[in-house]
């Protein structure tokens, strides 16, 4: 599952010293608090610095590296609400 992925790679975000949270619409929410000390999956509700809203397939094309952030966020399978710095850390975090 996504969840169990991003908690496999929580230490990745290790230093982002943000709240990420990734809205797959219908398929649910999952947040990480990198905001202070170890990263952690979090409540859902909780205040985001950015909010990443993707499909659950282009999710998991993201995480397995087939598909490009830059390239989904132009062609518009990935959108971006609140701060563009933090998604292209989370990006590049992804792409690992």
């Amino acid at each position: 599952s996504i969840t169990q992925d991003l908690q496999n790679r929580l230490t990745d975000f290790t230093g982002l010293n943000a709240r990420v949270r990734f809205d797959m619409g219908a398929d649910g929410t999952i947040a990480v608090d990198a905001k202070n000390g170890a990263p952690s999956i979090a409540d859902e509700s909780m205040e985001a610095d950015c909010t990443i809203r993707v499909s659950v397939e282009n999710m998991e094309k993201l995480m397995a590296g087939a598909l490009n952030p830059m390239l989904a966020y132009t062609l518009g399978k990935l959108k971006v609400d609140g701060s563009m710095g933090v998604a292209m850390k989370v990006a590049a975090l992804l792409e690992e």
